[in-house]
């Protein structure tokens, strides 16, 4: 099995905005907006509307995205063929896993105990979602990268400024951060939610 890498811009940003429930215009604002603030990552959960329109408008430009919510085969299917970088999904079906690492196209399965995480990443994840995050906390990551160091983990679900630097010192590669961010109807609060949020997990933007 060649496992598909983790994009290094994960690494890089420490943040994966989650765009949920968002059209193409309003998704393309918010993410201009990530964008101007140095944050050229996003993800579109598969339950947006025109979520394959909105996957295609950003497909090889400068933003590193993602398809969020991905719960089945055609899911993945649709989401590599609209051009996404990189898949998430809510939790960990082996037949998703496999589909994406036969496209080479990284994938972070949802997980919560040690044996979902192995499980994922011995499938091919190139890293593994902690979900919901907010639920378990920072402690069930720390505790999950003591015997799993190998594992990049991206604890997701509830995640905000007041708890993103703990995920991150307790081993995170990266938060997703969702509703908190990217469903604010003010564009000035996403952005200063983003500078706030950046200056938070060591990742000075522009």
């Amino acid at each position: 099995m060649s496992r598909p890498t983790l994009p290094e811009q994960v690494r890089l940003t420490r943040v994966i905005p989650v765009l949920r429930g968002h059209g193409v215009a309003r998704a393309t604002e918010i993410v201009a907006v990530l964008g101007s603030m140095g944050l050229d990552i996003a993800e579109i959960t598969m339950d947006s509307p025109d979520v394959v329109d909105t996957i295609s408008h950003f497909a090889g430009s400068d933003v590193l995205i993602g398809a969020g919510t991905v719960r089945s085969i055609d899911d993945v299917t649709a989401a590599v063929a609209a051009g996404a970088d990189f898949l998430v999904a809510p939790h960990t079906d082996l037949a998703v896993v496999k589909a994406a690492v036969d496209m080479g196209v990284p994938i972070i399965p949802g997980v919560m105990t040690p044996t979902e995480a192995v499980t994922a990443w011995t499938a091919g994840a190139a890293a593994v979602k902690v979900f919901p995050a907010s639920v378990v906390g920072p402690e069930l990551l720390e505790a999950l990268r003591g015997p799993l160091p190998d594992l990049p983990m991206v604890p997701t679900g509830g995640v905000t400024l007041a708890n993103a630097r703990s995920f991150i010192t307790a081993g995170a590669v990266a938060v997703g951060v969702g509703g908190w961010l990217t469903a604010q109807d003010d564009v000035h609060v996403v952005a200063a939610r983003t500078a706030a949020l950046m200056e938070a997990v060591g990742h000075s933007g522009v």
